[in-house]
């Protein structure tokens, strides 16, 4: 793993017993001690922190004011960027010319500027896209002295609390700018395991400090790559390169929820958007695939590439995520098929080492979300 980056805190994992793998292009703790599965319920049942430092941390600065900034932001997405109010954060897409999607984000609105995290394999693509669109209006700022740490579970808001006493205030993607032990701490009240919780920017000179601190609080271990993804499919939610990607459009993604009714048809800025044209034919007319939950039958997972079959044989897609949900004690996963066989209870088949076995669509997430709204 020589050629691989370090994370900030990577030390900290090795000595809380961290088993690191490779992960886009970094050393990442994918397990400690206590193994995935205790992992998993531990965020379910109580608090979870996971370090994504891995992640890019990216401050558009406004060259010609914020409504200006937020307009050429808002022409590399179906998303509506003007409309979002100071203080609150938004899941946003950058599409493509075809229509499909290039990465997806999360920015915030922190008054005089956004801020905006991306994807980890795509963050020097995304920053090469945003500086050749947004030259400008936007200041394009990589931020590379700062760690990220996401706290999730229903014991997040004490433990984060206990340090940083305003978050207990913030609600479902409220941002805050806030201080701890003389140093700037960035907080989101989101995440991506369907649980309430936290990501918090940290400078990366405390953040072993920080984490520590937190690791310190009742309820609170640290968590692998492997929970984190368990988590985030049980709660229905995409992973970039696997469940979307520049061949899968919003729409067919099921992520149509992320296009507010400013940048539809009769909105007030509809269109304008990379790919717009089979976008909003899309969701005007439906697509031809849709993503869906999966619930094979049995203990087996389904995993990432199992391919789907109609019961009379027709080939229909591919599992794009799958394994063993240990919050709902059963297999779950997700992939496409066609519109006409996406109806939840749907009867399909999924063919695992040359048998075709037994799998029905469903509702997602399958895990009840717990967000603070």
């Amino acid at each position: 793993m020589s050629d691989l980056k370090r994370l900030g805190l990577h030390d900290l994992h090795v000595e809380l017993g961290g088993r690191m793998v490779p992960f886009a292009g970094y050393e990442m703790p994918v397990q400690y001690p206590a193994g995935v599965m205790k992992e998993h319920l531990q965020t379910r049942a109580a608090a979870g922190l996971f370090d994504v430092s891995h992640m890019g941390q990216v401050i558009l600065r406004p060259k010609q004011g914020m409504e200006a900034l937020c307009l050429g932001f808002e022409a590399l997405m179906p998303v509506d960027v003007l409309g979002l109010a100071q203080g609150r954060q938004r899941y946003g897409l950058f599409t493509s010319e075809t229509g499909g999607i290039l990465d997806d984000l999360m920015f915030a609105n922190r008054g005089d500027h956004l801020f905006v995290v991306v994807n980890a394999a795509c963050k020097e693509a995304d920053v090469a896209h945003m500086r050749a669109h947004l030259g400008d209006v936007a200041e394009v700022e990589f931020i590379a002295d700062r760690a990220l740490v996401a706290l999730q579970g229903p014991a997040a808001e004490a433990a984060l609390g206990s340090l940083v006493p305003e978050v207990a205030a913030m609600r479902f993607m409220d941002v805050g700018v806030f201080g701890w032990q003389g140093a700037e701490v960035w907080v989101s009240r989101s995440g991506y395991t369907g649980e309430d919780g936290y990501e918090i920017s940290v400078p990366e000179a405390v953040a072993e400090g920080f984490v520590r601190a937190l690791l310190a609080c009742d309820g609170v271990m640290p968590i692998g790559l492997g929970a984190r993804d368990s988590l985030r499919l049980e709660a229905g939610l995409c992973l970039y390169g696997h469940d979307i990607d520049t061949t899968t459009s919003p729409v067919e993604a099921g992520l149509t929820w992320a296009i507010q009714k400013a940048r539809r048809a009769g909105g007030a800025r509809a269109g304008g958007f990379p790919g717009a044209e089979r976008i909003l034919r899309e969701l005007a007319e439906g697509p031809e695939r849709c993503r869906v939950g999966l619930r094979p039958e049995g203990r087996a997972p389904m995993r990432e590439g199992v391919e789907l079959f109609a019961t009379d044989g027709t080939p229909l897609g591919k599992v794009t995520s799958g394994g063993f949900g240990p919050s709902v004690e059963a297999p779950v996963a997700m992939g496409y098929v066609p519109a006409s066989y996406a109806k939840t209870g749907t009867a399909i088949e999924g063919e695992v080492r040359g048998k075709r076995l037994p799998v029905a669509v469903a509702e997602m997430p399958f895990n009840p979300t717990t967000y603070k709204r």
